[in-house]
C-alpha cells in the first residue's frame, strides 16, 4: 500500500506578547526582546497541516482535503484569527504563546479530527523565515 502525505495551507493573523510572569521585567526583556512589548505585537501566521497515510482504494484520497479544510477552519482559524492570543485564547492565558506552543496547541485541537492511523504534522510560520514543526513527539 502506498503512503502519501497531503497538506493544506491556512492563514491567520494574531497578536501576542511573549512574557513569563514568574520572571522580572528585566529578565523578560532580555529573553524576549521586542516580543515582550507590553502592548503586544502581531504576526501573519501561515499554517501547513500535513496528514500522512495510505491511499484509500475506494476514493483515491489519503484524506478529503475539503474535510481537512473545514476542520482547520473550525478548530484553528475561527479560534485564532484576529485574536489577542494572551487575552482571548484560553490555552494561552497560562501558556506563553511562542510559535512552538501555538503549534502544539493547534496539534491538540486537530488530532481528535484526524484518524489515529494517520500521522499529523503541524508546520507554523510566524514569519517568512521563522517556522516550527510539531508531529506529536514527546520526551
Amino acid at each position: 500500500m502506498k503512503i502519501v502525505t497531503v497538506s493544506r495551507r491556512a492563514h491567520f493573523n494574531a497578536a501576542h506578547r511573549l512574557h513569563n510572569p514568574n520572571l522580572d521585567q528585566q529578565t523578560n526583556e532580555k529573553l524576549f526582546g521586542l516580543c515582550n512589548n507590553e502592548y503586544y505585537h502581531g504576526h501573519n501566521y501561515e499554517l501547513i497541516v500535513s496528514v500522512k497515510g495510505p491511499i484509500d482504494p475506494v476514493t483515491g484520497y489519503v484524506m478529503d482535503l475539503k474535510t481537512l479544510s473545514d476542520v482547520i477552519k473550525s478548530e484553528v482559524e475561527d479560534k485564532l484569527d484576529h485574536k489577542n492570543l494572551n487575552l482571548q485564547v484560553e490555552e494561552f492565558k497560562t501558556l506563553n504563546p511562542t510559535a512552538e506552543n501555538i503549534a502544539v496547541v493547534i496539534y491538540g485541537w486537530l488530532r481528535p479530527h484526524i484518524p489515529q492511523t494517520y500521522q499529523l504534522k503541524i508546520t507554523l510560520y510566524e514569519t517568512p523565515r521563522n517556522f516550527v514543526e510539531y508531529s506529536g513527539e514527546e520526551n
